[in-house]
């Protein structure tokens, strides 16, 4: 893969870290449609890492830069020697995750609940730049249950600001600890773009990102021209991906798209596919990500039952995958002027 343009800002665009789907046969498939959106693992917690050793948890593939990591935890000194660890693998980024509202997160005090701890955050966040050379940055909320956004946000950004944050990614809702499921709060808060615009205009020196509800790049591209640093897209971007990810590099970085049709993704995911079937894997874990790469065609979900029954088997092997991209038409998308 060729070497990024220095003109490139890769946060300008990034798809978001989620669990169980960013891994990095899913980020290697991403990355083949954009050479240059920002692509960031599924969050990584301290303790596993720190305490349990799950060294495994990092692996990537060269191709994936840039590349960022999420970290989960609230202890800084843990959160320093996991950092620490993150950098030695080489990643482009080291992210703090204060977005996150599930009980399994809010148990271990880490994720939004911390958005009600901002102190600690910044000693977080201070500690984990100490311990390393790489780019610290944040992944928060708007708020948190009652908590009043005008005046939560402006001293939540103030306080990391001041520990060394020069970028953070700002969800632009609310998340409900107690009432709403993680599903719900993806969902049900209500958007506040607004807020976060203002933000940037209190905050100019900080690099913002926004995040929420982004479905397309015409909606990316909104945000862009008004000011915000870069937008953070997430379930479309998996679900739909080659609508967002087939043009990125045209319309958001002004550079040249890696492939014309999303057939031409077909053919460059075969080595990887054939590598790693030769290691032991098993087909479905690379093509349970790329069941929406045909979303809205024609034979699209001719294409995602082929896989789905059949990725399973194990003798299943790429003329699998080859045979159901042979159910979709060829038709290029219309490319940017």
């Amino acid at each position: 893969m060729e070497a990024l343009s220095q003109n490139i800002v890769p946060w300008r665009m990034s798809i978001a870290p989620m669990m169980d789907w960013t891994d990095r046969h899913c980020r290697y498939f991403h990355r083949l449609m954009s050479r240059h959106a920002l692509l960031y693992t599924e969050m990584v917690t301290a303790p596993a890492l720190v305490r349990g050793g799950a060294m495994h948890l990092l692996d990537y593939d060269p191709t994936e830069h840039p590349v960022a990591v999420q970290l989960g935890g609230s202890d800084p000194d843990e959160l320093a020697e996991a950092a620490r660890l993150c950098a030695e693998r080489g990643y482009d980024e080291i992210n703090l995750n204060v977005g996150c509202p599930s009980d399994r997160v809010q148990s271990g005090c880490f994720g939004a609940v911390l958005m009600e701890r901002p102190a600690l955050v910044a000693d977080c966040v201070a500690a984990m730049k100490k311990a390393q050379p790489i780019e610290v940055t944040v992944k928060c909320r708007i708020g948190v249950d009652q908590q009043d956004p005008e005046t939560v946000l402006p001293d939540f950004l103030r306080r990391i600001a001041d520990a060394g944050v020069c970028r953070v990614t700002i969800h632009a809702r609310k998340a409900w600890l107690k009432g709403l499921s993680p599903k719900e709060n993806r969902d049900i808060p209500p958007l506040d773009y607004d807020l976060v615009h203002r933000m940037k205009a209190e905050f100019p020196e900080l690099h913002m990102s926004i995040n929420g509800g982004i479905e397309t790049l015409d909606q990316a591209s909104w945000h862009l021209q008004r000011g915000l640093d870069g937008v953070m897209i997430g379930r479309t971007a998996y679900h739909d991906p080659w609508a967002v990810l087939g043009r990125a590099d045209s319309i958001v970085f002004g550079a040249e798209d890696p492939c014309q049709t999303p057939h031409d993704v077909i053919g460059k995911m075969k080595p990887y596919v054939d590598a790693h079937l030769e290691k032991g894997g098993r087909l479905h874990q690379i093509t349970r990500h790329m069941l929406g790469l045909f979303t809205g065609r024609p034979g699209a979900r001719l294409w995602r039952r082929m896989l789905s029954e059949g990725a399973t088997r194990s003798d299943a092997g790429f003329d699998l995958v080859e045979a159901a991209a042979a159910q979709v038409a060829v038709k290029p998308l219309p490319r940017a002027s």
